[in-house]
């Protein structure tokens, strides 16, 4: 669960295009830091269209006194990328300390670590920590390129032959299914990246019979099926139509109409912004990774941080918690 956010004041203090399309910033951070462990996550505050939202990177292993971020410019941005990418040296921000849902369990005989295009930013930090501690540790890396993949130089010297690169333009892919029958029975696979990877990932695993609480994941919050557009959604029992725009969540469009939603994680993995689908229709883009492909299929609920309608309308129920709020 995530502890007590604390946001604090920080300015760019440095940036650098450290792979075609990935932007790294480093935020000069007033006051002491506390330490962080790989995988750990910090927010920032941006403004899209005028608005404010927020938008959650990984944090990469930085200076004394610094917080550091790698971005990708995605072309189906929902607004952050572009944002964060129009930042120069000395632009104040604001963002928070970091807080990990994605930790190393420090309990395995051996890791294999997968990380797909830009997911190599959890990844990345949890390769340097297993080879300092001397764990043992493998790699499997995959992008559209090798110039599509920060940090690929410095994994290489660090990990060596445990490293294996796939370009997709060379129509490289990795093989889970050998990749997981090569891990030790006690190992455990720790994999980020896009959700078609994803899927593939945890359904070989699923084959392989493998234990699965040793498949750790995280996924990217604007992988989908379909480009994003506007849908509209009636809210059963509140008597309110929320249009959702193309550069919103679901979630965030509620509750900046004063609908009261729960939620955790916001990445499409806890299932707590969960709602149920009464009517639509439009075809469902479920994004998220708490539900099963059974389910997804069934299309009774909706994960509301990350999924979406692929336009069109629907009615929800969120569980009927009491007056709208007024905004």
């Amino acid at each position: 669960m995530r502890s007590q956010t604390e946001w604090r004041d920080a300015v760019l203090k440095r940036r650098e295009e450290i792979a075609a399309g990935v932007l790294r910033l480093d935020f000069a951070v007033p006051g002491a830091l506390p330490a962080f462990d790989p995988g750990a996550h910090l927010m920032i505050r941006v403004m899209i269209d005028g608005k404010p939202a927020i938008r959650t990177y990984t944090s990469l292993p930085a200076a004394k006194g610094e917080l550091s971020i790698a971005v990708k410019l995605h072309p189906k941005s929902r607004g952050g990328s572009a944002f964060v990418w129009g930042l120069k040296a000395g632009d104040p921000v604001r963002l928070t300390l970091p807080d990990n849902r994605f930790e190393l369990s420090w309990r395995a005989s051996e890791y294999l670590l997968i990380a797909g295009g830009i997911g190599i930013t959890p990844i990345y930090g949890m390769a340097r920590a297993l080879q300092a501690r001397a764990q043992p540790v493998r790699m499997l890396y995959g992008a559209q390129n090798r110039d599509a993949m920060p940090f690929v130089d410095e994994l290489e010297g660090l990990l060596g032959a445990a490293l294996e690169t796939y370009s997709a333009d060379d129509a490289q892919f990795i093989d889970f299914e050998a990749e997981f029958a090569r891990l030790a029975t006690d190992g455990e696979a720790y994999i980020c990246g896009p959700l078609g990877m994803l899927n593939a990932a945890k359904a070989a695993w699923a084959r392989a019979k493998r234990p699965v609480s040793r498949l750790r994941y995280e996924v990217f919050g604007d992988s989908g099926k379909f480009a994003e557009e506007s849908f509209q959604v009636e809210v059963l029992n509140l008597g309110i139509t929320v249009e959702v725009p193309p550069d919103r969540t679901m979630l965030a469009a509620l509750r900046e109409a004063g609908v009261d939603m729960i939620s955790d994680c916001e990445r499409g993995e806890c299932g707590l912004c969960a709602v149920g689908i009464v009517d639509t229709n439009a075809e469902i883009d479920h994004r998220d990774v708490f539900f099963s492909d059974e389910e997804k299929l069934e299309s009774a609920h909706i994960c509301a941080c990350v999924s979406r309608f692929v336009g069109g309308k629907a009615i929800i129920d969120i569980g009927y918690r009491g007056e709208a709020k007024s905004r």
